[in-house]
């Protein structure tokens, strides 16, 4: 996930205008609901490569966890640092901010293990998610937790459905790349290939759960839902969190999020 890929324009996009959206914020409440149920107690490490603006990490920092948060745009950092300062003094003491791509996180580290390391929408904007996958192993501590969430290529005829492009959706069937809704190209993966990967850098799949289904449904579909409704909101969460945990619900969420830990602990 290179600088190229995020101009300005759109890391501003996803920074400040995905994030303040129902689906932004269902995103970040579910997944930490996620993370937490497997995470070790604070104040274990927590490594986020390509963790942009923090919005999963930097919450993690709140609750008493030791953050790094590595990411190669200088833009996305500097939101990064904005959203930091808002934090009480000893959670931003618990941060560090990395300039890096992820495929050289190991490196960048200087060979340190995390309790904890989270790939969260990033796979998808690289040719092939081997190589970035390889560096989270290795990066994981053992008995350290590696969470991945990416684009499920299982659905990826669901959008252009919803938006009644029909020719798109057909061709979307046998397709995994796809414009995504910031304008950029992005490709998806399915779970038993990202499986196969962390198994190959000695983590064992712990499960996988999906991420948004219907307030997705819901905004391709025109439905507004104002974000500021924060009773409506916490409704949207609540049964989200359900649809992520259940089979056939899950299977259709345009996201997946999987979870492994590394041998040896």
């Amino acid at each position: 996930m290179g600088e190229n890929t995020w101009s300005d324009l759109v890391a501003t996009a996803f920074a400040d205008d995905a994030y303040t959206s129902v689906k932004g914020a269902v995103r970040t409440q579910v997944m930490h609901r996620q993370l937490t149920a497997h995470l070790p107690p604070p104040p274990a490490t927590v490594l986020d490569v390509g963790g942009g603006a923090g919005h999963q990490s930097l919450p993690l920092a709140a609750a008493g966890y030791e953050v790094t948060l590595l990411d190669p745009s200088p833009v996305m950092l500097e939101k990064a640092r904005e959203r930091l300062a808002r934090l009480p003094g000893p959670a931003r003491e618990r941060v560090s901010l990395l300039a890096a791509d992820g495929e050289r996180a190991a490196d960048t580290v200087a060979g340190r293990r995390f309790d904890a390391v989270l790939c969260h929408g990033v796979l998808g904007y690289l040719e092939a998610p081997g190589p970035l996958v390889e560096q989270l192993c290795r990066c994981a501590a053992p008995g350290g937790l590696v969470s991945i969430m990416t684009g499920n290529a299982h659905t990826m005829a669901v959008r252009p459905a919803l938006e009644r492009r029909w020719a798109d959706a057909l061709a979307a069937f046998d397709s995994r790349t796809e414009i995504g809704v910031l304008g950029v190209r992005g490709r998806a993966d399915t779970v038993e290939e990202l499986e196969d990967l962390l198994r190959a850098g000695g983590v064992e799949p712990l499960g996988w759960y999906g991420v948004w289904l219907f307030v997705d449904w819901l905004e391709f579909a025109g439905v507004h839902v104002d974000p500021a409704d924060r009773e409506q909101v916490a409704a949207i969460v609540e049964v989200e969190a359900q649809a992520a945990a259940r089979d056939p619900y899950r299977r259709l969420s345009r996201v997946f999020h999987l979870l492994g830990r590394r041998g040896g602990g």
